[in-house]
């Protein structure tokens, strides 16, 4: 089974953000998106290179967001099923919901929340690299 931890990065908070990939606990993927962005999209990114990269495989995906194993296992479904609407107004980052939800269902993947800071080594380093990233550091 593939084991991966995912994060990222954004300061400030809007501001230049990167995104990190462990993989058997070593860096293997970095990214960022072009200008200002958000630590949310930076996580939601993290997630979607972590299920390309799997490609259909069984894996456990950790992460210390939260908010997007939500979206993904809880919300996305039933926003999907009112074509991507939800009652209060607009979902935020939509285009990354979407596709990562599209990548989870198609995916044999588990996700697994870490609380972030906490000491996990792959969580420290996902959340090492991911502030690299955002520097501009790529493998």
């Amino acid at each position: 089974m593939i084991v991966y931890y995912t994060d990222g990065s954004a300061s400030p908070n809007p501001g230049p953000g990167g995104f990190a990939v462990i993989k058997d606990l070593k860096p293997h993927i970095l990214g960022s998106e072009d200008g200002e962005t958000t630590n949310i999209r930076m996580e939601g990114k993290a997630l979607i290179a972590a299920l390309r990269d799997a490609d259909g495989a069984p894996c456990v995906i950790y992460t210390d967001s939260e908010f997007w194993i939500n979206v993904v296992t809880k919300w996305a479904p039933g926003w999907q099923q009112r074509g991507w609407t939800k009652k209060g107004g607009e979902i935020k980052n939509l285009d990354i919901v979407r596709e990562l939800h599209e990548l989870y269902v198609q995916s044999q993947a588990e996700l697994r929340w870490v609380r972030g800071h906490e000491g996990d080594e792959g969580n420290e380093l996902a959340d090492q690299w991911a502030n690299r990233a955002r520097l501009g550091e790529r493998l």
